[in-house]
């Protein structure tokens, strides 16, 4: 007898057709389940923007009650209501005592400059302001005058008033 060959005409036919079919499939494939991950990444994120809208919504409901309003202000700008005290701890090592850090150390080491910063971070802002006017002032006064004067930027057209806009 003939030995039969070992795939008929039909059978490569068969396998022709179904690589062409898995060539075809493959990119429609891939790409749906990258768009599944994209879909869900979005909702992922919608979910946080919708987590973050509602506390949003429920501080601005904190902030239209008065109540809530003065104790804000007297917790973040000291205010105090009419014949009240107020009082304000302050640590006498200060922050930079509390919590030492490589940058600390390193300006200790080279002087004052640390103390005076940490001072000066546990004073109230109102009070670094006052701070700031007087050594400006003291400043002019003590400052020699520059060796070479700059030239001011011509002004505009019909302005001679002389100060900074």
């Amino acid at each position: 007898m003939a030995a039969r060959p070992r795939f008929t005409s039909r059978a490569t036919v068969l396998v022709l057709v179904l690589c062409s079919l898995v060539a075809i499939l493959a990119y429609p494939t891939r790409q749906f389940i990258s768009q599944r991950a994209e879909i869900s990444a979005q909702q992922a994120k919608a979910d946080r923007s919708r987590q973050q809208v509602e506390q949003l919504r429920r501080e601005k409901a904190r902030w239209q009650d008065p109540e809530y309003v003065k104790a804000q202000a007297r917790a973040r700008l000291h205010y105090a209501m009419p014949g009240e005290t107020p009082y304000i701890a302050v640590d006498p090592a200060g922050p930079a005592a509390a919590r030492p850090s490589a940058s600390a150390a390193g300006t200790a080491a080279s002087g004052g400059a640390a103390t005076g910063s940490a001072r000066a971070a546990a004073k109230p802002w109102y009070a670094s302001i006052w701070d700031s006017v007087d050594a400006a002032d003291t400043a002019d006064a003590a400052a020699p005058a520059p060796a070479s004067p700059r030239p001011l930027p011509p002004s505009p057209a019909g302005d001679t008033s002389p100060h900074d806009h």
